[in-house]
């Protein structure tokens, strides 16, 4: 695998180490540090960012270009011509499906939607307060005392079968997540409904009034989770992985993953845009914000601009604008104070020099907030959204890692506490 070496000295000692580099098929060559233990050394590397942690077939991402690829189809093509389920199945597999194998993948996870009744009794133990991510993290967790028949990982079928339990049964417990924080009775899934559309109804309609599913909408909401399906080694899928690596069953996995997808740095940032927007408050505000935005004495940040691992313009930000114009126009919210302020701020980022020069650009997160804000949703469920769209990455990500060869992840430390020390006697202290 290994054609090329680099040489590392170590205090002037001879030989110097020879470290293997390795090539992907796309992306920056790796050095193979692993021999380093041997020689009583680690290598240190804060937040992983320079580490390539493991082998991945499912996603590539070139964040200088603005690129995003699925299993080597760009998310823009996808976005176009695919729809949630079917880039779920191309994560899951690796290839795009037939009509058969597509029509067969879409029924069962349409037949597995509902959850077990006794589910229901798992969210009167949680405060009508309680945030729906802290839901998530529980429910999600406890379908591994629902399913025993599905917790083998070393069983190929067992994966496949909890994989189609997650993906099916995630948009079912984020609806009554929501209906539970409003005091609403849950509203059970329809089969005649499509993934997306599903969820809408189970979001929105109540026993007393049924709640018909607006197409333009229902691709909006189809769209969102198709573009959050999976994002390479992210911190949640990171966390996937790390938690898969011990052995544990996918629905503790996937918690797992849902509680890492909770911090404000990673999946809450679609949320912080409307926090952003309601700070500002007026469009006659705007100008005073974006001049706080541009001084670097002022801690005020515009959210939703700009992106760590996009350098250029976030691919997927391009398919979501033209999907918020959409839903916007669909609803005729142009002129509601709020949008018309996001609106403002999506001009001056695409045409002042400032922006441009810094690469600040809109991203995902600025126009799938404000098209969650457009469709009724709260701003508490924006990350549980993410969640369900993240989802089939997750998924993928562990039964690759499971099938193939993997240890426990182990991370090493750069010790900087007290060396060793004698216990001092209380009484002496």
């Amino acid at each position: 695998m290994a054609e090329k070496k680099a040489t590392l000295s170590l205090n002037d000692k001879e030989p110097a180490l020879e470290l293997p580099i390795y090539s992907g098929s796309m992306g920056p060559d790796v050095v193979n540090v692993q021999s380093l233990t041997a020689n009583g050394l680690f290598t240190y590397d804060p937040g992983f960012v320079s580490t390539a942690s493991c082998e991945s077939k499912i996603t590539f991402i070139d964040g200088g270009k603005g690129t995003l690829l699925h299993r080597g189809y760009p998310i823009e093509q996808l976005a176009e011509h695919s729809d949630y389920l079917e880039t779920c199945y191309l994560l899951l597999y690796g290839e795009l499906p037939n009509k058969k194998e597509k029509k067969h993948f879409e029924k069962t996870i349409t037949d597995h939607t509902m959850v077990h009744e006794q589910m229901i009794e798992f969210f009167s133990g949680f405060r009508r307060d309680a945030h729906p991510m802290a839901i998530m993290c529980g429910v999600v967790g406890a379908l591994s005392a629902f399913y025993h028949d599905s917790l083998d990982i070393t069983n190929e079928r067992h994966r496949e079968v909890a994989a189609y339990r997650l993906i099916s049964k995630m948009p079912t417990l984020a609806s009554m997540a929501y209906k539970y924080s409003i005091g609403q009775p849950f509203i059970y899934p329809r089969n005649d409904l499509g993934y997306s559309g599903n969820f809408l109804h189970m979001m929105f309609a109540t026993p007393c009034e049924d709640y018909e599913v607006n197409p333009v909408l229902a691709k909006a909401m189809d769209r969102i989770f198709l573009l959050h399906a999976d994002h390479e080694q992210n911190a949640s899928t990171s966390t996937v992985r790390l938690a898969g690596s011990s052995g544990a069953n996918p629905f503790a996995c996937i918690a797992a993953g849902i509680a890492a997808l909770w911090g404000p740095a990673h999946g809450g940032a679609n949320e912080a845009v409307l926090n952003m927007l309601a700070e500002i408050g007026d469009a006659k505000n705007i100008d005073t914000f974006i001049a706080k935005a541009k001084d670097k004495d002022d801690p005020f940040r515009l959210m939703g601009f700009g992106h760590r691992v996009y350098k250029n313009f976030d691919p997927r930000a391009k398919v979501m604008k033209q999907t918020c114009d959409e839903v916007l126009n669909e609803l005729g919210l142009h002129d509601d104070p709020l949008f018309k302020i996001a609106k403002r701020l999506e001009k001056i980022a695409l045409e002042d020099e400032y922006f441009i020069k810094k690469k600040l650009y809109p991203n995902v997160d600025f126009y799938s907030g404000i098209i969650l804000k457009a469709l009724g949703i709260p701003t508490e469920m924006f990350t549980v959204i993410f969640a369900t769209g993240r989802t089939p990455g997750w998924i993928a990500h562990w039964h690759e890692m499971i099938s193939g060869e993997y240890r426990i992840g182990r991370p090493r430390q750069l010790y900087t506490g007290p060396v060793k020390r004698d216990f001092i006697a209380l009484d002496k202290r």
